[in-house]
């Protein structure tokens, strides 16, 4: 009996133990949710000129508003689209799972409801703000230093670009899922390890992945919250990484191949690979003077036409971040060298070295690199205010708070159009030709016809030697309805053409203005010529498939249609067309394939069932073609009365 209740006793001794070992599960108080909600309401205050902005002609474009993938997605060919989605790069990025979101936006809100566009943007910054607190907190920091940490992050004025430009959606998702990865992984430092967290955290790390190349840095922001926690970085640290770095070197690989392929890899070609690397440190020292003051926030910092004296001394920069990192770690400075650390590594792959983009630096950057240099200020305001009274600690809170928080404002009103867009850029740069040239063209498709005319005079001003704004300026003339404005756009794609021999796009153009002179055979040629020039130019096939067409080539028509429809699947109008053409020439069993893709990528055009319905008719389907035609006429479609008969005679 003795022995049983010593044995008892070892084991409930043990059983204490254990418990007294296992790490406690942290929760938020009632107030750390109240202060939570508060900076959530007034962040979404500083962002509201973001909800009543258009889309811009900064990207946008390119990603949603001209994408087949999102303009032709409907409830038929939706996992179709999607899956394509994610195998196909947008402008040398692959980011397709922003990509995806904007074609769930297109399903539920249409192309024509911004709001909700931006609001989603907002919504993703919001979870990241709540992120960025709860990480905060599980670092050792206080309440309000951890309101300040996630308060920076939320209403810095860098913020803006990443939050209010829709196409950056990339940057709001990629933050939510890397910051949503980190504090999985602190979980595992302060509270206790799960093989299903480690899974948690694989899967965060993917998905950001697909948003955003920038989080292939994600195991090296592993290891330095490793060393906050231990004060020291181990090998076992790095190698228990392995399979996150694997990860890493698979996409860097294959964004690195897209951009190539893409030819976003030389956008600053006139400068050497020494140059960039100063074109770096000059970015990288001014990264450090924007976290604190915010000033000449631009959409666009373009490079510079030479490279300016006053970058060279900036290499400094690199120097002193190496010296301090070096310096802290040794010293044991444990808050400076992870907070050096972490903006360090996650800005230095987007540092220009390689000159990808258009401009030198980029607000959207800084998004979740600025988390080191905002956590070393909150740190330090936990330890400077300990022995304060309240309100004074809360009114050193509010003070940077409230002043970005206007300046963010202020900021997120230079989104509301690609006009206001542009028209900022050029405050700053008035010297650089693409501001001038995007305003013209946002000016030209809104009507505004003598200030795009103004736009792009000036921007031939600055540099008549590039034939784009020649070609730009044609499409406005030629886009202008007017018969007498043609030879004016004829003019200027002459013009672009001369600069630029080599330009299947100008070829393809001036052909189409020729067609709408009445002038078939040099349309032909110059549509023969842009196809000669570059096989793969989709448009020319098109343009010229019109052209076959007026000229009774039928069989042209339809070849020119397929090769066009072998770059750009996803038009249903072509698809209907070709067709269309088959039926035209008996072909109706070619005909049924194609108009069956038309149906597929827009199920609600009566006159794809009605010509569907003829193909399939004259191929002995009448059941299917007397479903068709019904189905035409339930959508409104005014079904030809010879077509109805026929079919329904035949029955």
């Amino acid at each position: 009996m003795g022995k049983k209740t010593s044995s008892a006793k070892k084991k409930k001794k043990a059983l204490s133990k254990s418990a007294s070992l296992q790490k406690p599960k942290y929760k938020l108080s009632s107030a750390q949710w109240v202060s939570l909600a508060i900076l959530l309401a007034i962040t979404l205050i500083c962002f509201f000129p973001a909800l009543q902005a258009e889309f811009v002609n900064w990207d946008d474009d390119r990603n949603f508003y001209e994408n087949e993938l999102i303009t032709t997605l409907n409830s038929e060919n939706f996992f179709a689209n999607l899956k394509s989605i994610f195998v196909t790069p947008v402008i040398g990025n692959y980011n397709p799972l922003p990509i995806a979101t904007f074609a769930i936006e297109q399903r539920l809100f249409g192309l024509d409801q911004p709001f909700y566009w931006h609001l989603n943007n907002i919504l993703l910054h919001l979870g990241c703000i709540a992120l960025v607190y709860m990480i905060g907190l599980r670092m050792s920091l206080s309440t309000l230093g951890a309101l300040l940490l996630a308060g920076l992050f939320a209403v810095h004025p860098m913020r803006v670009e990443s939050v209010a430009w829709v196409t950056e959606r990339k940057d709001v998702l990629f933050g939510l899922f890397y910051l949503w990865g980190m504090l999985l992984y602190i979980k595992t430092k302060v509270e206790d390890k799960s093989i299903w967290r480690s899974v948690a955290i694989l899967l965060c790390f993917v998905l950001s992945l697909f948003s955003k190349i920038q989080a292939v840095i994600f195991p090296v922001t592993l290891i330095l919250i490793d060393y906050w926690f231990s004060g020291t970085i181990t090998w076992k640290s790095i190698f228990s990484k392995v399979h996150l770095f694997a990860f890493s070197i698979g996409f860097g690989l294959l964004g690195i191949y897209f951009l190539r392929d893409q030819g976003s890899l030389d956008s600053s070609a006139d400068y050497t690979f020494f140059e960039r690397i100063f074109v770096g440190s000059f970015s990288y020292f001014i990264y450090y003077v924007k976290a604190i003051i915010p000033f000449r926030l631009s959409p666009l910092y373009p490079y510079p036409s030479n490279m300016p004296a006053y970058f060279y001394p900036s290499i400094l920069s690199f120097v002193a971040g190496g010296a301090a990192l070096l310096y802290t770690y040794f010293k044991g400075l444990k808050t400076w060298f992870f907070g050096i650390a972490f903006f360090t590594v996650n800005i230095f792959f987007l540092l220009q070295i390689l000159g990808a983009g258009q401009g030198f630096m980029a607000d959207r950057f800084t998004y979740i690199a600025y988390f080191g240099l905002f956590f070393i200020a909150a740190y330090y305001f936990d330890h400077y205010t300990t022995n304060l009274n309240t309100p004074i600690k809360y009114a050193i809170l509010a003070l940077p708070l409230l002043s970005y928080g206007v300046m963010t404002f202020q900021q997120s009103r230079v989104w509301t159009n690609s006009g206001t867009l542009w028209t900022h850029v050029l405050k700053y740069y008035n010297k650089v030709t693409l501001p001038y040239g995007n305003r013209a063209n946002y000016y030209r498709d809104i009507g505004e016809t003598e200030k795009a005319l103004a736009d792009y005079a000036a921007t031939i001003a600055l540099d008549g030697s590039k034939a784009g704004p020649y070609n730009s300026r044609a499409r406005l003339f030629f886009d202008s309805g007017k018969n007498s404005d043609l030879p004016k756009a004829l003019e200027e794609y002459n013009k672009a053409i001369e600069i630029e021999p080599l330009e299947s796009e100008y070829y393809t153009n001036r052909g189409a203005t020729y067609a709408r002179l009445g002038k078939l055979n040099e349309a032909l040629s110059d549509l023969n010529k842009a196809i000669e020039i570059n096989p793969q130019f989709a448009n020319a096939y098109l343009n010229r498939s019109v052209i076959n067409s007026q000229l009774n080539n039928v069989d042209g028509a339809i070849s020119d249609i397929e090769t066009h429809l072998s770059f750009k699947p996803y038009n249903p109008d072509l698809w209907y067309e070709c067709g269309r053409l088959k039926n035209l020439k008996n072909n109706y069993a070619g005909a049924i394939p194609n108009l069956n893709k038309a149906i597929q990528y827009n199920p609600n055009k009566g006159m794809y069932y009605v010509e569907r319905g003829k193909a399939l008719f004259s191929t002995g389907q009448g059941q299917q073609a007397i479903a068709d035609i019904q189905r035409a006429k339930s959508l409104g479609y005014a079904v030809p009365d010879n077509v109805w008969n026929t079919i329904m005679q035949g029955r």
